[in-house]
């Protein structure tokens, strides 16, 4: 093998790379070895990929099966695991105790079924918590397309991978815009899938968060809805791939750039949706600038999330402290984490039912939105990439951190909540080369009209472009 052959292969994506397996014209030990050489070439200047599971890629690839067998893969350092691997999300304490997982759980199992093989895992800031990639235990991720930039997160290290061709494909998770917000500032698609229509561990609980993966193309991101679905039985085995060629009817579309709240949107951002506002228009859906008024409950939404959202950082410690074995303290975790955990301890159990009922009604009045209206169309994040430098949690206090951070999910955090498939899409750049990213959501359980919408924007769209870091 060449490294010119090496470097053809990681212009192509999940489902190029396995037709090349299953074809033979490459071995899976082949594609391994190649992803392992260009992770160490290139990911000294990106710091996207911390672990390396090298010498355990290279027993997986000698006979892999399934649909992708052969692709080369990152696990992300939180979230689905996969027994034996290091398990650290980020966090120096799990570093230092080498902590490992002990068994697959659902969604790592899947990905072993499916062929792929997990070179390495991918950075995330600590128990995956910000908008952007710098976990102090292994230090920041760079943006493959301006090292001085965020790659975002908590996926940063996922997409920074893909984005400059170390892997086509990478496991990644979204709780308030963890997929989305990278994927549109490393030039990638971010598809958060509808609550539970991928196999996880979590099924039926209603959880805000969920996992999938981060691609190249959109070709990749249906196959694995495909493949990954909790419930492959209830349709057709290629529902999300046959969606990509199915022109969508159409449809009645909202979009909406104003910030729930009420900040300024980067004026490249609102140039990118003003052109898909045009081309909707033009592909003979009715468009006009809509979206639900709940989106700019804002102060209120805020107020009754200060009293709920700290149980997502209590529940940390506490997975934390099972990791461990033995109570963590300040000097276990990152000052962000031990803060904001520490915030709303005097909340009553009357304020917590109260916050509940309220965000209930927000829910229903969100939803109710999508029954006159089949997409909203937004910014996927309201500026481009922004400098490391001003997200620096060496530097920066944990209030000045959120406060930094918050407006980078004013687009992508209600979905979550509403359990609606959103995806963004490359379909920008600013005058200086720099992506940008448009997302649509669908009403829950229309992943496939998503997709079919998103096929339809990505032939007019921008022709694509290669970062300044790339194998």
């Amino acid at each position: 093998m060449s490294a010119h052959e090496s470097d053809d292969w990681a212009l192509l994506d999940a489902t190029a790379q396995a037709a090349l397996v299953a074809k033979r014209v490459v071995s899976a030990a082949e594609l391994t070895e190649a992803a392992c050489r260009r992770i160490e070439r290139i990911d000294p200047e990106l710091g996207a990929v911390p672990i390396r599971l090298f010498d355990d890629a290279r027993d997986t690839s000698i006979e892999p099966a399934g649909p992708f067998a052969g692709v080369p893969f990152l696990m992300k350092d939180v979230g689905a695991r996969q027994q034996g691997q290091p398990y650290y999300a980020g966090n120096q304490a799990l570093v230092e105790a080498d902590h490992r997982a002990g068994e697959d759980t659902p969604l790592g199992a899947r990905f072993r079924s499916v062929g792929l093989v997990t070179v390495g895992k991918s950075s995330t800031p600590e128990f995956g918590l910000q908008s952007n990639t710098w976990p102090i235990a292994f230090g920041p991720t760079r943006n493959p397309w301006d090292p001085t930039r965020s790659a975002g997160g908590s996926s940063g290290g996922a997409c920074a991978a893909v984005a400059s061709g170390l892997v086509p494909v990478a496991h990644a998770s979204d709780g308030a815009g963890s997929i989305r917000i990278p994927a549109a500032w490393c030039g990638l698609i971010g598809l958060k899938p509808s609550r539970d229509l991928i196999v996880w561990r979590h099924t039926g609980t209603g959880r805000s968060d969920v996992e999938f993966v981060v691609a190249r193309s959109l070709r990749d991101t249906a196959a694995f809805a495909d493949a990954l679905r909790a419930r492959p039985e209830r349709a057709a085995p290629d529902e999300y791939r046959a969606a990509l060629s199915r022109p969508p009817p159409a449809l009645r579309v909202g979009v909406c750039v104003d910030a729930p709240n009420a900040g300024p949107v980067h004026a490249t951002c609102l140039d990118v949706i003003d052109r898909v506002e045009a081309q909707l228009a033009e592909l003979g859906h009715q468009v006009e600038r809509a979206a639900p008024a709940s989106l700019f409950e804002y102060e209120e939404r805020a107020l009754h999330g200060a009293v709920i959202g700290p149980a997502e950082y209590r529940e940390c410690l506490e997975d934390l402290a099972e990791r461990l074995g033995r109570e963590p303290g300040p000097g276990d975790v990152e000052p962000f984490l031990w803060e904001l955990s520490c915030m709303a301890d005097d909340a009553t159990a009357t304020d917590r039912e109260r916050a509940a009922r309220w965000s209930e009604g927000w829910l229903a009045r969100t939803l109710a939105w999508f029954e006159s209206f089949d997409l909203l169309v937004t910014p996927t994040v309201v500026e481009p990439p922004p400098l490391l430098a001003d997200l620096d949690p060496t530097r920066l206090s944990p209030l000045e951190l959120l406060e930094r951070m918050v407006p980078h999910m004013m687009f992508t955090e209600p979905w979550n909540a509403t359990g609606q498939p959103a995806i963004s899409l490359p379909l920008g750049y600013t005058p200086d080369g720099l992506p940008v990213g448009v997302q649509l959501v669908a009403r829950p359980g229309h992943d496939a009209l998503l997709l079919a919408v998103a096929a339809t924007l990505m032939e007019v769209g921008p022709a694509a472009r290669r970062p300044r870091i790339h194998a």
